[in-house]
């Protein structure tokens, strides 16, 4: 496995005026950064994976994690994105709308030490993020308004439950052609969401013809406490 690692960095100033943001901290369970954690800060709606579900969702993707371009839509605490780069994902794109967070994110990028090469971090709502139809032709982790033009091989969409901001995440994922047939889709939420990707399937189903596919596959889907995940890829005609 290629080390994504680079040399120690003087650690950055702590975000959001000097003060000490942070509430917490989640362990990284596996790979090259097991056992090192990452912090996070108190905002609504942000709480990271449980490492039940981490560990489960990274025993499905053993085989599709390395060398693997990862988006991690709704980042929180970066847990996931960080967990697929320590397992061998070539690069991590993080998007998270909470600046302060994004920022918290990059200090634990570089306490990882790891090669900014390998990821970037936006700030901004991952559906309007990924809905801009520009290149993404700018400097490494830095605020800006562009998408994307490439197709990633693993999306992790975990947003805040009650925001209920999956379907306009994956919408544009489709819409943009940034996910294909191989491409690996993690939902979790607080419901099982095959009913409405069923719903959704009829409301993209013009966009999905012309792109040759008919819906969505269920490949995994597990229960932990109130929180259902599952694994998921389009179906082509």
């Amino acid at each position: 496995m290629k080390r994504l690692s680079t040399p120690r960095k003087s650690k950055p100033k702590t975000p959001h005026n000097g003060k000490n943001t942070t509430a917490g901290n989640v362990r990284i369970i596996g790979g090259q950064f097991k056992r090192r954690n990452v912090t996070f800060i108190d905002a609504d709606g942000l709480r990271p994976t449980p490492d039940r579900l981490r560990e489960t969702l990274f025993n499905w993707l053993l085989a599709d994690i390395n060398s693997a371009r990862v988006l991690d839509s709704c980042a929180g605490s970066g847990v996931l994105g960080f967990e697929a780069l320590s397992r061998g994902a070539a690069h991590c794109i993080f998007i998270e709308t909470n600046r302060t967070q994004s920022q918290l994110l990059l200090q634990n990028a570089q306490q990882l030490r790891i090669d900014p090469a390998h990821y970037r971090i936006i700030h901004g709502a991952a559906e309007q993020v990924l809905s801009q139809n520009n290149n993404l032709n700018q400097p490494s982790n830095q605020d800006f308004n562009e998408s994307f033009n490439e197709v990633f091989d693993v999306v992790f969409i975990d947003p805040p439950y009650a925001d209920d901001l999956w379907q306009p995440i994956l919408t544009a994922l489709i819409v943009r052609e940034l996910i294909t047939v191989e491409t690996l889709i993690y939902l979790e939420a607080d419901k099982d969401l095959n009913p409405q990707l069923d719903e959704l399937t009829i409301s993209l189903q013009e966009t999905l013809s012309s792109q040759g596919l008919v819906g969505f596959n269920c490949l995994k889907q597990t229960k932990v406490g109130q929180v259902v995940a599952g694994l998921y890829r389009l179906v082509s005609s």
